[in-house]
């Protein structure tokens, strides 16, 4: 494993996903793709219910991951599972352990950007978001911008905690005219495409 990506849902997680793609690394992004891999054991696995076996089973969030370099969207809500391994000290911490040298990065855009985007986004802000229990925003709560942007402010100023001065940690916000060069010298790995992927209007 060499990139974690720990940023939430609707910050550009897909155009990272696809930037590390075509620089050769293999990338699970929210879910296993038949394409992707021989085993259909894993054919359209959630790679949240993946790392947490591989945590649980063998300690190894990896370990059910086998061949892939990099997680860009780890976060499952769907078909009545809530799983945000990103907000997981314990797991996160287990991920350096077993992969030492692991780049981690926290995908961000303005709050109120990821909000909209979220509620634009199916039915993930109108009913998915409030209808569950998630770390920072318990059931009944993410109906409002109010409500998510706190959500969502919340998350970062913890990872920027966690993570205050470790150089194995970068934040950086897509909309930055700068962030692939960042995120190509913090990884080490050359991004020869850098662009949009997965918007609300495009059906990727």
């Amino acid at each position: 494993m060499r990139v974690v990506n720990l940023g939430l849902p609707k910050t550009g997680t897909t155009t990272l996903a696809r930037a590390l793609k075509m620089a050769g690394l293999r990338v699970a992004d929210h879910r296993i793709r038949p394409r992707q891999i021989d085993d259909a054991a894993l054919h359209n696995r959630f790679v949240a219910d993946l790392v947490y076996r591989g945590y649980f089973e063998t300690g190894d969030p990896g370990a059910r991951l086998p061949g892939f370099d990099a997680i860009t969207e780890l976060s499952l809500l769907r078909e009545g599972r809530s799983m945000w391994p990103q907000m997981d000290f314990a797991l996160i911490d287990a991920i350096r352990r077993h992969h030492p040298g692991v780049k981690l990065l926290g995908s961000r855009r303005d709050s109120w950007e990821v909000s909209q985007s979220m509620l634009a986004w199916s039915d993930l802000g109108v009913a998915r978001l409030p209808a569950s229990d998630i770390p920072g925003l318990p059931a009944g709560f993410g109906e409002t911008s109010k409500e998510r942007m706190a959500w969502i402010d919340g998350h970062y100023a913890h990872l920027a905690r966690i993570f205050a001065g470790d150089p194995d940690y970068l934040e950086y916000d897509v909309s930055d005219p700068g962030a692939r060069d960042a995120i190509a010298a913090h990884t080490g790995i050359d991004l020869p495409w850098w662009g949009r992927a997965n918007t609300n209007r495009e059906a990727v």
